[in-house]
């Protein structure tokens, strides 16, 4: 089942530096690999697509809770040895838990990969022992009280759950302080066996490595892993426009967050919705800066771009004195429904297309900025993008693509969480 695309050239033809490579292991398992014959380093990643919209009630936070469990020890090594072999090649390491995905990762110098590997594979078939279990499920309870302490924390979670509802899109990625609290080491094992079956798992590899001896990593340390296929219900989905205030009396500033629904991963207007994010709230030059960041009305307002597995959402975020927020609220009302109505301009387009196409090149200069992309956009679309691809996608949006965007996902009303010091806010029409 090995597939290979026509390598692709620079210099004039005169030098081959890219190359893609994927094949299937007989578990299921799906290894890609995009080569660079002038990268310094190689980075490997398995993508495990589970995420909190996977868990239902009782399970709220398992996937997190896994993630930290899997650096806690397998049949060949403890924790502290898991750290030291990392440390010992000088592998940077980590992990992440989103709504959807699980991501591990490790990058290195190419010679040090079989063992920096050796290590990353390990850990994805951990023990799960009971008494690692209790010790760190008291990080876990720790870790959520201390985003319960961040107001932005506070207000993200609850905006995505006034937002989708019951869908499990609203699920927190940390879960609670009951729900871990009543999770058991039985139910995690159970969790681990459904959702980290190798038919449910992208392994990528990105930078300067031939691609054989990836193969014999992998089917060394992969083609043993078993598990049936996993499943997701992944329904599209449209939010709530729900209003929703909480008061936290000890809070010295207002912070606000926002949901509008947007187009969904699968969708190629993704690219559009990136760059209007970029047009209306990046974090410099854009509309919702020029409108209250660089005149003092706030300290924070931006707008970002999400897209998920058959949904997708534009989050706002305000920060400001808790006395101004109602009229920041109108000032962002008006930002929008003047872009709604009159659309954006030609410059702003050029501005959004040249700040994403610049940190879409500076990311993939590195094998792990490619890598993220690479496995991400695999384990949904099946098809490999290239840099150059990525970058023509994003060059020919144009203003009637805005513009049609616009009147499909409208940017107001939307759902509204406001946290802080005051509950003296109100929707706006």
């Amino acid at each position: 089942m090995e597939r290979e695309l026509p390598q692709r050239t620079t210099d004039h033809g005169q030098r081959t530096i890219m190359e893609f490579h994927h094949t299937t292991l007989d578990n299921g398992m799906q290894v890609i690999a995009e080569l660079n014959d002038r990268a310094y380093s190689v980075a490997a990643g398995f993508f495990v697509k589970t995420g909190s919209r996977d868990e239902s009630s009782e399970l709220a936070g398992v996937s997190h809770f896994l993630e930290h469990m899997t650096f806690k020890g397998t049949p060949r090594r403890d924790a502290l040895t898991v750290n030291r072999d990392f440390d010992r090649v000088g592998a940077k390491h980590n992990a992440q838990t989103s709504e959807e995905d699980t991501f591990y990762h490790v990058t290195c110098l190419p010679e040090y990969l079989p063992p920096a590997f050796d290590v990353l594979a390990d850990i994805l078939r951990p023990t799960l022992r009971d008494d690692d279990f209790e010790t760190e499920k008291q990080v876990i309870i720790e870790e959520i009280r201390m985003y319960l302490d961040n107001p932005m924390s506070v207000a993200y979670e609850a905006a995505k759950t006034a937002h989708f509802g019951a869908h499990p899109l609203g699920n927190s990625i940390l879960g609670t302080v009951e729900s871990i609290t009543a999770l058991t080491a039985g139910q995690m094992r159970d969790y681990f066996a459904r959702r980290y079956s190798p038919a449910n798992i992208v392994l990528a590899f990105a930078g300067k490595a031939d691609w054989g001896s990836l193969l014999e990593l992998a089917r060394a340390h992969c083609a043993g892993w078993q598990g049936g296929p996993a499943s997701r219900q992944a329904g599209p989905v449209r939010g709530s426009g729900a209003f929703r205030a909480i008061l936290r009396a000890d809070d010295q500033q207002q912070t606000v967050v926002g949901v509008a629904d947007g187009p969904p991963l699968e969708s190629p207007d993704r690219y559009a919705a990136h760059l209007l994010a970029t047009i209306l709230g990046d974090h410099t030059g854009s509309r919702l800066y020029w409108a209250l960041i660089d005149p003092g009305h706030a300290d924070g307002a931006e707008l970002s771009y999400q897209d998920f597995n058959q949904a997708g959402t534009f989050f706002t975020f305000l920060s400001c004195e808790p006395e101004s927020t109602q009229v920041n609220l109108g000032r962002i009302a008006e930002v929008y429904q003047t872009l709604m109505s009159q659309g954006p301009t030609e410059d702003e387009l050029v501005q959004a297309q040249n700040k994403v196409l610049a940190r879409t090149v500076l990311r993939s200069e590195r094998p792990m900025g490619r890598l993220a992309s690479l496995g991400f956009h695999w384990m949904y679309h099946r098809a490999y993008l290239s840099v150059e691809q990525e970058l023509e996608a994003f060059s020919r949006v144009t203003l009637a693509d805005l513009r049609r965007l616009l009147g499909d996902w409208p940017l107001w009303p939307m759902t509204v969480v406001s946290v802080g010091p005051t509950t003296n806010v109100h929707p706006l029409s």
